[in-house]
């Protein structure tokens, strides 16, 4: 019987969406950028299509990262190491692999390409718990295991550099983040743009942890009230071992020096002197757009009394085109001193009122 047909080998470039010529630098990119994209936890809707491509993807980056690493690894460019110093008089680690593709027998320095090696991303696997644990990547096949001295230089080089995947613990995701992003009357009631600067630590290609600085924008739109949030996702600090935490902002209201607002109403104290409380009188009503109406009332004006403007409050976030009412309280001034004859001409006046 004959052999059963082999599955074609995958092209691990093309999942990653790389060409054949791309660096170390390239493969850790589009590996970073794709296993984010993909990872089941964020694409519950089409889990078994994650899975299937966030294992791809780590085959695809274990496969070419290791080859690329080995490469590099072993004959990195770098400048020889002058006679009777450092490695000159020791035998090549790697004289056996090396000599296959080049004649010089003179050993490279590897302090460059150790670092590589400790800063490029380890592989994530996913289990249908839900849990992402990092996998060891394999070991380039014809590297041989480093002299006793050169793992200690390793090990140092491996400390002290960040690693973007944790070796040990899964990739949670933190707590969000909350703000308090403060806005006038004026701003919740015609919309606004806010722009906030925000200065947070990412991982970079190689796996060093650099500040960045992004502006977020947030469209404020008219009748949005306060403790409404806005989410922004995955725009905290990147750390090892972690996924960035959302950066939540949460709307207040700064306050007003004229208008206080209720729900969707909007409330104005007005003074009027006794005089016209009792008699009648017009007035000037401000707007919170900077605009006056004049108002004329014929009512007795009582401690306590309210007019409603209707349609002249915030406008209703879940209603286009409505909004609610101005509802203006009246406070009366009563005046600080009278004379004999007028609390005789008061009590006169005023006896027959009920």
């Amino acid at each position: 019987m004959g052999e059963p047909p082999r599955s074609p080998t995958p092209n691990f470039y093309s999942i990653l969406g790389i060409q054949k010529t791309a660096t170390l630098t390239d493969i850790c990119k589009a590996y970073k950028s794709l296993v984010m994209k993909w990872h089941p936890d964020k694409n519950l809707s089409k889990k078994s299509e994650a899975e299937a491509k966030f294992r791809s993807i780590n085959e695809a980056y274990r496969v070419l990262s290791s080859k690329k690493r080995e490469e590099e690894f072993l004959f990195v460019d770098e400048p020889k190491t002058p006679k009777n110093e450092g490695f000159a008089s020791s035998p090549s680690i790697y004289s056996r692999s090396a000599s296959r593709r080049t004649p010089s027998p003179t050993p490279r320095s590897f302090s460059r390409s150790t670092s590589r090696v400790s800063t490029t991303p380890t592989p994530a696997s996913w289990s249908p718990s839900g849990n992402t644990t990092p996998t060891t990547p394999s070991t380039p096949k014809e590297a041989v295991p480093p002299a006793p001295f050169l793992s200690k230089v390793m090990s140092r080089k491996s400390t002290s550099t960040p690693i973007i995947f944790s070796q040990s613990t899964a990739r949670r995701k933190p707590p969000p983040i909350e703000k308090k992003l403060e806005c006038t009357l004026e701003e919740l009631c015609k919309g606004c743009v806010k722009k906030i600067k925000i200065t947070r630590e990412v991982i970079s290609d190689t796996g060093l942890i650099i500040q960045e600085e992004e502006i977020l924008k947030i469209k404020v739109k008219p009748g949005w009230k306060k403790g409404t949030k806005i989410t922004f996702e995955g725009k905290g600090d990147e750390k090892p071992g972690t996924l960035p935490a959302d950066i939540i902002f949460m709307i207040d209201e700064k306050r007003h020096p004229m208008f206080k607002r209720q729900g969707d109403d909007l409330e104005l104290g007005v003074e009027v002197p006794l005089i016209q409380a009792l008699t009648g009188c017009t007035i000037s009503v401000p707007l919170l757009g900077g605009e006056k109406m004049t108002l004329s009332l014929d009512d007795i004006i009582y401690p306590g009394y309210e007019k409603v403007i209707a349609g002249q409050g915030m406008p209703k976030s879940k209603e286009e085109g409505k909004r609610g009412d101005l509802r203006l309280n009246f406070l009366v001034e009563f005046p600080r001193e009278l004379s004999d004859k007028q609390r005789s001409d008061v009590l006169s006046i005023l006896s027959d009122c009920s």
